[in-house]
């Protein structure tokens, strides 16, 4: 029986146990999570870009990201097969909104609703991008408003029930005080708690970084490889990624028009665009030659800012017979969602099952602990056996001390063991430090070797007792790569 599947077998017995009790819709809207898709959401300080970061997830310029009224309520986007904005109020049921599409964004019309009145609002857009996961959109950390701060806080951190999201991408734009106070509340050494595998840094607006020059996102994977390698960061974040946000938004949307615009650019004599590019006031104000009116030079600006129109302009001109559509691929990749988006498949999106059923467990854990009666024992007592007995699990654990910290010993040795166990990817040939094009042969054949290098480390006397225990985790590793491949033969 798969991990899922016993996640959801003690769901249902827990069902009965607490049927007639406030905790049985509690607990059915638990097990009914197992089935929908992931749950990830997006938090930040305010100004980190969160919207927009969104946008560029979804493909479309779904969420504002001015500081309007709905930028102050969590907002949750999911797939479905209608337009639809739903509100919860903080006092009463569930209503339906008008909203209309302005520049893209959708316009939430609250109407006799303020914004302290809303708990949370429910956005159904038909989606490609939605359907494997549900993107939560949070209020800023850090905002003037104490109570639109706190929001994210309750939804992340809350003080009884489960979190609702299964990860957490944060975004930052340098490691703050307030970032590190964040990140541990949600942290927690026990499985099933929230812990570094669910969560991971986004170094945000990274083209601001260099200041919009050409190499400014290479200065900013340089400083993201170091908070990535940083023990402080480990300890709450599984990878930092350097995003360019309003670079990889623009790119998903980019139009043909668009387009001709940047090239009058990149046709100018080098010196000339130079000139013209070196700072916002003359890109909007000089050259009126170009034959780009005020209102689409504040436009192209708004869009792309001064590093996405410098390296549009230097993409164009060395291919002048770019489409929307190839600027747009060469753009997205240089603003870094590429590797998010591959970040986000090895990390979240192929832990799915494990990610989902540790929220579930951390559910039904609290509850057996608040609420104790006839059978919430035995309930208790499976819960405990699937945390101790499921690998995924074990692995989790050991990844989680790894970075702690307590884990220790060689730093090739380390490092291998982090790899082994996913610390970069659940896939076989990311654990094993392979191409992803290797053959089923050679993936064999490298775990069969690594399984004898944890073996052997696991049994020596002179391996410490925690690399020990934890050598007998990548032993178990190594043994379902093996059997994995045998299988796909």
């Amino acid at each position: 029986m798969s991990l899922i599947d016993r996640t959801r077998s003690v769901l249902g017995h827990a069902v009965e146990v607490y049927q007639g009790t406030a905790y049985e819709r509690r607990l059915s809207a638990v097990r009914d999570r197992l089935d929908e898709p992931l749950r990830v959401a997006i938090a930040g300080r305010v100004k980190a870009g969160k919207s927009t970061l969104l946008n560029a997830l979804v493909g479309d310029r779904l969420a504002p990201t001015d500081a309007g009224e709905c930028t102050r309520i969590v907002t949750w986007y999911q797939d479905g097969h209608t337009y639809r904005v739903l509100a919860t109020p903080t006092d009463g049921e569930p209503r339906q909104l008008r909203f209309t599409r302005e520049d893209g964004a959708i316009d939430v019309d609250l109407g006799d609703l303020s914004v302290d009145d809303v708990a949370q609002l429910d956005i159904t857009w038909p989606s490609q991008a939605l359907r494997n996961v549900t993107l939560i959109d949070t209020p800023g950390i850090g905002s003037l408003s104490e109570q639109t701060s706190r929001r994210a806080w309750d939804l992340l951190v809350p003080d009884e029930e489960e979190t609702p999201a299964d990860a957490v991408v944060y975004l930052m734009r340098h490691l703050h005080s307030n970032d590190v106070d964040f990140l541990r509340a949600f942290h927690d050494v026990e499985v099933s708690r929230p812990n570094p595998v669910n969560a991971i840094g986004i170094l945000s607006r990274a083209d601001e970084i260099g200041v919009g020059r050409l190499d400014a996102m290479a200065s900013a994977r340089r400083i993201a490889e170091r908070l990535s390698t940083d023990a402080n960061v480990r300890r709450l974040v599984q990878s930092v990624v350097p995003v360019a946000g309003l670079l990889a938004e623009t790119a998903a949307t980019l139009t043909e028009v668009e387009v001709a615009q940047l090239r009058r650019v990149a046709e100018l004599p080098v010196a000339q665009a130079e000139q013209l590019l070196l700072s916002a006031d003359r890109f909007v104000q000089n050259m009126p030659e170009l034959g780009l009116t005020t209102i689409e030079r504040e436009a192209l600006l708004a869009r792309l800012g001064m590093f996405g129109l410098r390296l549009s302009a230097a993409m164009l001109r060395h291919n002048g017979a770019a489409t929307a559509t190839e600027l747009s691929q060469e753009l997205t990749e240089r603003s870094g969602l590429t590797q998010l988006r591959e970040v986000l498949g090895s990390l979240f999106f192929e832990r799915r099952d494990v990610l989902k059923s540790r929220s579930a467990l951390l559910a039904l854990s609290d509850v057996t602990r608040v609420c104790v009666r006839p059978g919430s024992e035995q309930v208790a007592g499976a819960v405990e056996e699937i945390i101790a007995s499921a690998h995924p699990f074990n692995e989790l654990r050991v990844l989680s001390s790894l970075r702690a910290g307590w884990i220790t010993g060689k730093a090739a040795v380390v490092a291998e063991l982090e790899q082994v166990i996913g610390g970069s990817g659940a896939a076989a040939h990311q654990r094993l430090r392979l191409p992803a094009d290797a053959t089923t042969a050679e993936v064999t054949e490298s775990a069969v070797e690594a399984l004898g290098r944890w073996q052997r480390r696991a049994e020596s006397p002179m391996t410490s007792y925690e690399l020990s225990v934890a050598a007998r985790v990548a032993v178990r590793s190594c043994e379902g790569i093996i059997a994995d491949q045998r299988r796909s033969r």
